[in-house]
């Protein structure tokens, strides 16, 4: 497995596996980031995000929908990707810390959390769900 750094990303794969992208830590951030590079596009994460859900997810219990969406578009209830933006998530908010770049929350982190052995996923071609491990 890559290490995570800059110099040696995770390669990942979207849940339907359509798009490849890559994803690091910079822990000198302010806050510390999860750097998620997609083509030409660059998004940013609270590091802490990968505790947070998979803590999250384990008090679900059970599969949660992704609902992956734009920053600008409305993210559906129960969603990991409503989770990601709620004001009663443990960061009050956004993950994301790029404005404009915020969404997509629940589709570039799970895959990340089931790379880390944190969590499992659906690989279907829409509708893909999520569980803690």
């Amino acid at each position: 497995m890559a290490a995570g750094t800059k110099e040696d990303p995770w390669v990942l794969r979207t849940p339907p596996g359509s798009s490849e992208y890559t994803i690091h830590r910079d822990e000198a951030g302010d806050p510390p980031a999860l750097i998620c590079q997609v083509g030409s596009t660059r998004l940013t994460y609270r590091l802490r995000a990968i505790e947070d859900l998979h803590a999250w997810l384990r008090e679900q219990g059970d599969w949660v929908p992704l609902g992956a969406a734009d920053e600008n578009k409305p993210a559906g209830d129960g969603t990991v990707e409503a989770w990601g933006r709620s004001p009663d998530n443990p960061v009050g908010g956004w993950y994301g810390l790029r404005k404009g770049y915020r969404g997509r929350f629940g589709m570039y982190l799970p895959p990340l959390l089931e790379e880390l052995g944190l969590a499992e996923l659906t690989h279907d071609a829409r509708n893909n769900r999520v569980r803690a491990l």
